[in-house]
């Protein structure tokens, strides 16, 4: 008896245990997909106490700059109205460095920053040096015969007079160095004393001379603290809600965030919106794919065709006009009034009419398209390359005697890649917490319930067992233990077996 005792007690046993662990599993099927969730809203919002903060204050992810520019072969001939013919050199790398300051958490849900950014110069990333020379259009002198086209003659010969005096010409041979960060024209100078409100420098002119060390405006975004559904989306920049470059509410209006970091729990019908400082515009990417970074799972968003289209292709960009051909923003209402167009590396993208019209340009997605990787369920970033191009409308300006028979053309200055990806401690941190621990609970939850269900059958086929047919019991054998037979002989074969006398009564 006493084995068999025991062995009811452990299935008992056994299917208490399957009961607490079935239960259990259901438990964690109804309250992990929230706790998840709470788990990540505390980690991404904007508080010293999230497991973001750090990373959103000081990015970690090693943020490069490539920088390539269009090296014009045949200056001399494009003055006397022939084709531009450009051969592409680079890439120079810097190693971008950005953090934040003067952060400051206000009353409403929000908090404002400063984010400083800092280049340094890789030459073991590069294609060559900073003191490489580039042959490329005079910026300062094209864009200001261009807005000198419907002036005075008068005034033309004057400006044509000073460009010879101070040695300006439409195009210019310049290092990698000052191109990017700045040189010394007499040409500024002589702006700056007459037309003091013309430029908006004072010093050097460079085309990334405004961003290395420098911020890119006080930006002001909630936290989702308080108010999850705004969280990292821009409240104001430089205190406004909306910005005055373009000609559409529509699209002077900041949306998205500033370009870090997104809401969480993304879906295909997600969209990346930000607001960009340089494009002075807002930007909106849409679902490509996913994908897998280092074990991350991620969705890619790129660019939509109508990013660049203008007005007659894309009605809702009208705001950014006077257009041109589709594919190039015209950006001069927020870059001193000069000429110049955002687009696509290499034109890519864009009207085919552009790319034909200057010799050297191979546009293809595989280079020249810009992407990000996020993190669906958090929002943040793992993988992004961001490619932009920067180019020039030049044509010849009558009366002013540097721009000589220059057909009108849009010229390619430089287009630039901004890339980084998650690495290291962080990313194994990340992954961790943000990945591997729920997904270890997403799995555990079916473990405990399947488990559950197996241990709970144990005592039901023990019972069943135990039973046994009935057959069986009807016809023992001798060899049959005395404490398993049922028949009302049993006394009388105990006593055979043990030779006692037996006196049956008849």
């Amino acid at each position: 008896m006493g084995s068999r005792s025991r062995a009811r007690r452990v299935a008992a046993a056994l299917g208490f245990a399957g009961l607490l662990c079935a239960v259990l599993g259901v438990i964690m099927i109804v309250m992990v997909p929230s706790i998840i969730k709470q788990q990540v809203l505390k980690n991404v919002r904007i508080d010293p106490s999230s497991l973001s903060f750090n990373m959103w204050k000081e990015i970690p992810v090693p943020f490069y700059l490539s920088v390539y520019f269009f090296d014009v072969v045949n200056p001399s001939e494009i003055l006397q109205g022939q084709k531009p013919q450009v051969r592409e050199r680079g890439p120079y790398v810097y190693r971008e460095f950005r953090h934040k300051s003067n952060i400051t958490f206000n009353d409403n849900d929000t908090v404002s920053f400063l984010e400083y950014r800092s280049f340094q110069f890789q030459p073991d990333k590069s294609r060559g040096l900073e003191s490489d020379s580039i042959v490329m259009p005079n910026i300062l002198v094209l864009s200001a015969a261009m807005m000198m086209e419907n002036g005075p003659m008068s005034l033309k010969l004057i400006m044509t007079l000073a460009f010879s005096t101070l040695g300006e010409r439409a195009f210019m041979n310049r290092t990698v160095s000052e191109i990017m960060w700045g040189y010394e024209d007499p040409l500024i100078h002589l702006v700056n004393k007459y037309f003091p409100n013309m430029f908006p420098f004072k010093g050097k002119f460079g085309l990334f001379a405004e961003l290395n060390s420098s911020d890119s405006g006080l930006f002001t975004v909630f936290t989702g603290v308080k108010n999850f559904s705004r969280i990292h989306l821009v409240d104001k920049w430089n205190g406004v809600s909306k910005v005055n470059f373009w000609h559409s509410d529509q699209c002077n209006m900041i949306n998205g965030t500033s370009g870090q970091m997104w809401a969480p729990f993304m879906t295909p019908e997600s969209s990346l919106e930000f607001y960009s400082p340089e494009a002075c515009r807002s930007m909106k990417l849409i679902y490509k794919e996913q994908g897998v970074f280092e074990g991350i799972p991620t969705f890619r968003f790129v660019a939509p065709n109508t990013l660049f289209a203008n007005g007659s292709v894309y009605p809702p960009n009208e705001g950014f006009c006077p257009c041109r051909e589709s594919g190039i923003q015209n950006v001069s209402t927020c870059r001193f009034n000069a000429p110049l167009f955002l687009s696509h590396p290499h034109f890519y993208n864009a009207d085919p009419v552009l790319a034909e019209a200057v010799s050297g340009l191979h546009p293809n997605p595989e280079e020249h398209s810009l992407f990000l990787d996020i993190h669906p369920v958090t929002g943040i970033p793992m993988n992004c390359s961001v490619k932009l191009q920067l180019s020039l409308y030049i044509k010849s300006v009558k009366g002013i005697g540097q721009t000589g028979k220059i057909e009108p053309v849009i010229l390619p200055l430089m287009w630039f890649g901004e890339s980084g990806a998650m690495e290291g401690e962080t990313l194994q941190t990340f992954y961790t917490q943000l990945v591997l621990m729920p997904k270890v609970l997403h799995y555990a939850q079916y473990v405990l319930l399947a488990l559950g269900c197996v241990l709970l059958l144990i005592p039901i086929v023990y019972q069943i067992r135990s039973q046994g047919p009935k057959d069986a019991a009807s016809q023992p054998s001798l060899a049959t233990q005395p404490d398993q037979l049922s028949s009302p002989y049993t006394p009388l074969l105990q006593d055979s077996l043990s030779g006692q006398p037996t006196n049956p009564k008849v």
